[in-house]
């Protein structure tokens, strides 16, 4: 069924158009043959987007056939075939089209487009294929669809995404007319530059400049018409000069139909670090100088009259703060209402005596929103725009009185952000998934105005931009979250080849999931603003099997295979395979390494080992890497992006090469032994326990003191025979600088055990020159009567995943629904419909079902529920849900997190929610747990049962079940 589907999603990706289909009934048109060598037809009395998009297409199909078409406005000169682009109004398409064979409302369409190919339109002209559009945009969209389906890739210039040239280029394609895209406004918002675009444009791309200019902004504006986007918030830090401040950047945004907002922090068009004058101006406070903040909002509505523009209304400080000069929400909301009355009247008088008809938003972003909760009025015809929290979650949509707003709502999002608790400006790890969830939820909720997405330098967000767009445009494909699967494999075959998408695809989706349990920007577990140095990571290096093992590995193993694939790959496909795929992950993997063998170096300098040293090498040479790393991606295609990528922005702790001070512990014995989880009964080093039937191993670390100078050789002196081991004996040389120490693996041999009379306990013995160790092993016959594969307490802990349900009841139309792809589980619940009122009615409600073993009574356990961080759906909502454990009272518990708090913090470092109560476990054997679904839009991951207060895992792994192979 997955198969099915992906297939079907894949084919509602190509909106249903087709380029050298093998369906001989469907329309021809040569582009390009030994017979015919199509020119391009525009309208010259058209749009100037028309030209853009004419020339840029016969350089495409250059690119392709190394034919360049020629291109033309005199329709009298047109002959043979024809590709004819322009306005479905204009004159030019009258020959073309009968307007009145065109289905429905088509000419009324926001951004629209049709192809329609047509057979001797005149005696000169064999062929005609017509690219129309319902208004400039709508033309160029049809323009660069046929691009992106002859082999050029909106990323073609933004990621050298190579050309697949062909001999012939045949064009079979249904006539055709696009839907209206879903979200009226697409676009991204250009932000923190100072270490990337800022640079490289000033230097390398556009030194003519020395900024981010209308050379750079013209690479961007064709970059967001190919991907079917329409809007920009220009670039604004201070090491960039506004927007306006070169007239070439106001020209080529009409030059290319793309309309110009700013960010929430950037009122009427303007861009306050750059422009607002203290010295001359005096402060930022509509309290105290109003005239001259009036002034500085009339001079730029008045000089950008004729653009095409989305004017953010309200106020806040002159970069990313509170509005100055006010003590409290109550007074903040009073000044507020007047500078929105003021800024309407500005526009009124200077663009269009209707307000309404102006394009408008207000931006309910930090700050704000409890301004926006405190009374504050926003016109009807004001868009609201919401935001997420900086980190991925979207703090609050539209309610239902809210959606009927004539000027609708939208959301501002981020794939990149600079602030507290820490910044994440070097790659791009937001997670496509949560992407997906938290856009479509946005969506069907009717937030479908304005999207605009944070991209910070574009580069290197590629994938996710081209996601996002994507849903933006038509977010009728990305309904279920299987379509991501589709979606990645569709954007990755189209640039490396369908031979690789599913590898590559499966690589992407292993990158994300692992930085969406720790960026690699936090992995110094450090913050921001105050900025604090970088502490140990919490990963276990001796319990939970090594987390900091398996994450290590899970990076290796992803590593090796991006390697694989780039030995295969051609030349001409290596630069973008680079920047979309192999700088990521191997930077992703270095960073890792970096901090988690420092961790590693400490816990065993703590332990005496003197492999610590060799693991304090490996985190200093992690870090060189990255630098090397850096150093070839700034290389690329000849130089092309020199000083784009930086891999210390803003120069945080995290990214220095870390120091590492050990002090390695003096031990007296001669062989060092370390058992997993370094448990110990009456003073004897204890193995975690084995359960009869289960396959799961634990492990002993035997390895060289740092104290012992000559060779040494270890062996099991007594080893039940019951006991699979990895390795019975070893040697260790003082001169060795590699083998200091061996993992040994432990598991039990089922039949063997049962033969020896199935033992609950019996020792281990390793020997050495004047050493012995012995170390308990212990089974469990807790579980030998439960169902196989169930979920089980095992060591003091049960962990299972929120989809793991035994039973799942629906109530009308209130239910629970796997969200798959999502989550540390790969799997969270979601509670629907997102429109249904709160409901704390159990009998009422749909419910979960849960069933897990376990063998200790006590009446403190802990019950560790784990969520998707998300917020309220609207600003008075919660997210809770109800918990009934056995048959105890319903406990509520609410997910919600207020503000910048600490919670909070720890919830966007970890992307989780975590919410604790106490339980009573008054029987062994089986236990039951149910939720309640009480708030819409909660998302539940993981629960863990701790019956010994140990730590949860940090690295979630596999459920605790018994015979789990």
């Amino acid at each position: 069924m997955i198969m099915k589907y992906l297939v079907s999603i894949l084919g509602l990706l190509f909106f249903s158009q087709t380029v050298f289909s093998k369906t001989e009934s469907l329309p021809t048109f040569e582009i390009y043959s030994k017979k015919h060598q199509a020119v391009i037809l525009y309208d010259k009395d058209g749009s100037p987007l028309d030209s853009i998009t004419a020339h840029l297409l016969a350089e495409d199909i250059y690119k392709v056939t190394h034919y360049k078409p020629k291109v033309i406005t005199n329709s009298k000169n047109a002959e043979g075939n024809v590709i004819v682009i322009g306005s479905i109004i204009s004159k030019l398409m009258n020959p073309f089209i009968d307007k009145k064979l065109i289905k429905g409302n088509f000419s009324n369409q926001w951004e629209s487009y049709l192809y329609k190919t047509i057979l001797n339109p005149n005696k000169k002209i064999n062929k005609a294929f017509v690219i129309a559009g319902t208004n400039p945009r709508g033309t160029a969209y049809g323009v660069f669809e046929l691009s992106k389906k002859i082999g050029v890739s909106p990323w073609y210039w933004w990621a050298d995404v190579a050309v697949k040239e062909q001999n012939e280029l045949v064009l079979k394609q249904n006539d055709f007319q696009s839907k209206e895209p879903s979200v009226k406004y697409r676009g991204i918002f250009l932000n923190d530059e100072d270490w990337g675009l800022q640079p490289w444009a000033a230097k390398t791309f556009e030194p003519e400049t020395k900024d981010i200019g209308p050379k750079t902004y013209a690479k961007i504006f064709e970059l967001l018409l190919r991907l079917k986007a329409n809007t920009i918030w220009p670039a604004m830090h201070e090491s960039t000069k506004a927007f306006f401040h070169y007239p070439g950047n106001a020209k080529m945004a009409t030059l290319y139909n793309i309309v110009l907002g700013t960010s929430h922090a950037e009122p009427m068009l303007r861009n306050n670090v750059d422009e607002w004058n203290e010295k001359e101006f005096g402060r930022f406070n509509y309290k105290t100088n109003s005239d001259k903040v009036f002034k500085y909002w009339e001079n730029r509505v008045k000089e950008a009259k004729k653009i095409d523009g989305i004017y953010t209304i309200g106020m806040r400080g002159v970069h990313d703060s509170g509005m100055e000069g006010v003590k409290n929400n109550d007074e903040a909301v009073e000044l507020l209402n007047k500078v929105i009355k003021d800024q309407r009247n500005l526009l009124q008088t200077n663009i269009n005596p209707d307000v309404t008809k102006i394009p408008q938003v207000f931006t309910v972003y930090k700050e704000v929103l409890d301004l926006y909760k405190n009374g504050l009025v926003v016109p009807e015809d004001i868009t609201l725009v919401w935001t997420d929290d900086n980190y991925g979650y979207i703090r609050s949509l539209s309610n239902a009185e809210e959606q009927k707003r004539f000027g609708g709502s939208g959301v501002y999002y981020h794939v990149s952000y600079w602030g507290r608790p820490h910044d994440y400006l070097w790659l791009d790890t937001t997670n496509p998934f949560l992407l997906r969830e938290e856009m479509m939820k946005a969506y069907n909720l009717k937030n479908n105005r304005i999207w605009i997405l944070n991209v910070g330098d574009i580069k290197p967000a590629e994938y996710n931009t081209q996601l996002f767009l994507d849903m933006a445009y038509d977010a009728t494909l990305f309904q279920q979250s299987e379509s991501i699967i589709a979606h990645q494999q569709q954007f990755y075959g189209e640039i490396f080849g369908n031979q690789y998408a599913e590898s590559i695809a499966n690589i992407q989706t292993d990158y994300y999931q692992l930085a969406f349990e720790r960026k690699p920007e936090f992995m110094g577990w450090s913050q921001t603003e105050p900025t604090t140095g970088i502490f140990n990571t919490a990963y276990n290096a001796l319990g939970q099997g090594d987390e900091i093992k398996k994450r290590l590995d899970a990076y290796e193993s992803m590593v090796k295979q991006v390697e694989a694939i780039e030995t295969q790959l051609p030349e001409n496909l290596k630069s973008a395979y680079t920047q979309l795929i192999s700088y990521p992950v191997k930077a992703s993997a270095n960073m890792n390494k970096k901090f988690l063998y420092r961790d590693k170096a400490l816990v065993y300098a703590a332990q005496g080992r003197k492999s610590a040293f060799k693991y304090k090498e490996m985190a200093n040479e992690a870090y060189n890497n990255i630098v090397s790393l850096t150093e070839n991606y700034n290389q690329l295609s000849n130089g092309k992006w020199k000083g784009f990528m930086n891999m210390k922005p803003r120069k945080l702790p995290v990214f220095d090469n870390p120091e590492i001070n050990l002090t390695v512990v003096s031990s007296k014995e001669t062989l060092g032994i370390s058992v997993e989880d370094t448990l110990k009964v009456n003073g004897i080093d204890k193995l975690p326990t084995f359960y009869v039937n289960d396959s799961e191993s634990h492990f002993i670390d035997v390895y060289f003191p740092e104290t012992q100078n000559a060779s040494l050789k270890w062996k099991f002196k007594t080893l039940p025979n019951w006991i699979q081991v990895s390795s019975t004996s070893g040697h260790f040389f003082p001169d060795d600088s590699v083998l200091l120490e061996e993992r040994i693996s432990l598991s039990v041999d089922w039949s063997k055990w049962e033969k020896e009379g199935k033992p609950t306990s019996d020792y281990l013995v390793i020997q050495s020159d004047g050493f012995e160790k012995k170390i308990l092993v212990n089974v469990s016959d807790s579980y030998t009567n439960v169902p196989k594969n169930a979920i089980v307490e095992k060591n003091g802990m049960a962990v299972f995943y929120a989809n793991s349900y035994v039973n799942i009841k629906a109530n009308g139309d209130l239910k629970w629904e796997t969200l798959k792809g999502l989550g540390h589980s790969k799997a969270t619940m979601q509670a629907l419909p997102l429109n249904s009122l709160p409901n704390t009615d159990y009998e009422k409600t749909a419910v979960l079902e849960y069933e897990l073993f376990t063998e200790t009574v006590t009446n403190e356990a802990e019950l560790n529920l784990v969520a998707i961080p998300t917020h309220p759906l609207d600003v008075d909502g919660k997210v809770r849900i109800g918990v009934q454990w056995n048959d105890e009272p319903v406990k509520i518990l609410d997910f919600k997190t207020e503000g910048r708090s600490k919670t909070w913090k720890e919830n966007v470092f970890t992307n989780k929610a975590i919410n604790k109560i106490k339980v009573a476990v008054k029987n062994r054997g089986k236990q039951k747990l149910k939720i309640y679904m009480l708030d819409p839009g909660v998302l539940l991951d993981y629960f863990v049962l701790n019956t010994n207060k140990g730590s949860l895992p940090y690295h979630l792994g596999t459920e605790t079940r018994i015979g789990n192979e």
